[in-house]
């Protein structure tokens, strides 16, 4: 492959991560502008959904009941509300919690932390899918959400990001570390899809809930900032395995096996 992709990840890998319920408040930038954004093509979505979250915002209960919060999370609301105004961070800082505790972005220095603004990306149910670096404001909508007078987010967006998706994967590596939810937005052929299952003394394996995140987000940590380009989902395993993490892999499918 040539150094030009015709897209936004110059690096022969791509590492797809879901988003975050919990998110910093703030940023540097101006007000959401979706022409900032990658892949264009999404925007009329975008835009939609936009304008519908400002919309809901002004109805509390309808609120709470469509992105199915509490009232001790109206604070979401509010941000909802603001979303057109507030100010912008880039994706990748905007997400917290477990998995972007692990991932730990902000410390990669260098050539490191180019690598991991050129391979990581986010896929969102508000945005579709983001890179690092686009700016987005604090915001409120999850995969399962449901809005009032729409239909599934899936099925929303898959006849719209599938096609980016497919696009991308047909010239690098994705490797999907969303969650099912997130996934069931958009397929991607011929992805390396990852599990995280717990090994118990018994040997009987069970998925793991909570900590999935932070393996998937070590996971992404490693593959961000290597200086190997994995090709297939062999060379992702073998990465994996020389940084001490036990994978087993059948085809495309990887699972990381932690101890119960």
């Amino acid at each position: 492959m040539g150094p030009s992709r015709g897209h936004n990840y110059p690096g022969r890998v791509l590492l797809l991560l879901p988003p975050s319920e919990t998110k910093i408040d703030g940023g540097g930038g101006p007000p959401l502008d979706l022409d900032a954004l990658a892949h264009p093509s999404l925007n009329p979505l975008r835009a939609e959904l936009a304008e519908e979250l400002v919309k809901l915002a002004a109805d509390v209960p309808a609120s709470r009941a469509a992105l199915g919060l509490s009232p001790k999370q109206d604070a979401e609301i509010i941000r909802n509300a603001e979303l057109l105004t507030s100010p912008t961070t880039p994706a990748l800082l905007r997400y917290t919690g477990v998995l972007y505790d692990a991932l730990d972005v902000r410390s990669l220095r260098g050539t490191a932390a180019v690598r991991a603004r050129t391979r990581l990306a986010v896929g969102s149910a508000l945005f579709g899918l983001l890179r690092a670096d686009d700016p987005v404001p604090a915001y409120r909508l999850s995969a399962g959400s449901s809005l009032p007078g729409r239909g599934t987010l899936a099925a929303a967006w898959k006849p719209r990001l599938e096609p980016v998706l497919a696009g991308i994967a047909a010239q690098e590596l994705v490797v999907d570390l969303r969650s099912g939810s997130y996934a069931a937005l958009a397929r991607i052929p011929g992805a390396v899809d990852v599990d995280v299952l717990a090994e118990h003394p018994d040997g009987r394996r069970t998925v793991v809930s909570h900590f999935n995140k932070a393996h998937k987000g070590a996971l992404a940590r490693l593959l961000a900032s290597t200086r190997a380009e994995p090709a297939d989902a062999a060379a992702v395993a073998t990465l994996a395995r020389r940084a001490g993490l036990r994978v087993e892999r059948k085809n495309n499918n990887l699972n990381v096996i932690v101890p119960a």
